[in-house]
């Protein structure tokens, strides 16, 4: 039986330089979807090469973490923001606000309202969301996500998961199969197995053939792997604190031998659409 895997590259539209190399991913190489950051300055840029792509499936990469300053106003969504109207930099903020109780999911609500109407704007269908930093692992958060996609019609929600012994890994399991039965509950689909948190920013190619290994020895009839690529030495990533190697990952995506090292597992690439013909593709 051929398997459906789907190679998405994150962070369209934080620059530029990401956008490129998402387009050379797309066309060069193995990537068959995006996911769009609303809020990213290089917003208008991926929405106009969007539309001279018509096979690069379309994804909402929704965000209350990060760099790029939200859609609403600080006195809109207070819980989301600091004092000077920006959002935290990690997750681990949202953690610990949530598990005090300080994260509102109607800020949440608002806000990822207002990120997702902007990218179903662009006039590309949307077939998927996720979250910048899997946020949506959070209860609160993942929650409203799921109610989002299902009042828009999309089909597709991420799900992120770990496969690490440690205790990030461990907490992401748990908080996995919690929104695994959110998305259920929504009616919402997602690839029958996932790789791409453990391995974030530094997806060469000899990790994601370890990665891809994995996802072929557990067996699953679809999968995601999600990317961070972006073109060498761009400027404007300069700002960001990540210690990405996104020129690697740029490479990896369009290694010939990446796509025959797929093929060969049995694998086809494909999108979030393809799931309802692909068996296991249910949380």
């Amino acid at each position: 039986m051929t398997r459906l895997l789907i190679v998405t590259a994150d962070d369209l539209g934080l620059t530029v330089g990401v956008n490129e190399a998402v387009r050379r991913a797309h066309v060069d190489g193995v990537v068959t979807a995006t996911s769009l950051l609303a809020v990213g300055r290089a917003f208008d840029d991926a929405a106009t090469m969007l539309r001279d792509l018509p096979r690069l499936e379309l994804g909402a990469h929704l965000a209350i973490v990060g760099e790029d300053p939200p859609l609403l106003s600080a006195r809109e969504i207070p819980t989301l923001v600091d004092t000077t109207g920006m959002f935290p930099l990690s997750y681990r903020t949202v953690v610990r606000r949530g598990l005090a109780g300080r994260v509102d999911p109607d800020d949440v609500r608002r806000e990822l309202s207002a990120q997702l109407e902007r990218v179903l704007g662009v006039g590309v269908p949307v077939t998927h969301v996720d979250t910048h930093q899997h946020t949506h692992l959070w209860p609160t958060v993942g929650d409203v996500v799921a109610e989002l996609a299902a009042a828009a019609g999309v089909a597709a929600v991420r799900l992120p998961r770990s496969h690490g012994h440690g205790p990030v890994g461990l907490g992401v399991q748990l908080l996995a199969a919690r929104t695994a039965r959110t998305l259920r509950r929504t009616g919402r689909v997602s690839p029958a197995d996932y790789a791409g948190l453990d391995e974030a920013g530094r997806l060469d190619t000899a990790t994601f053939g370890r990665a891809f290994d994995a996802v072929v020895r557990r067996g699953a009839g679809s999968a995601e792997i999600n990317a961070h690529p972006s073109l060498p030495a761009d400027p404007d990533l300069g700002r960001f604190d990540w210690s990405y190697r996104w020129a690697d990952e740029l490479a990896m995506l369009t290694d010939p031998a990446v796509r025959a090292r797929i093929g060969s597992a049995g694998y086809r690439l494909g999108g979030f659409t393809d799931l309802a013909t692909t068996e296991g593709d249910r949380t």
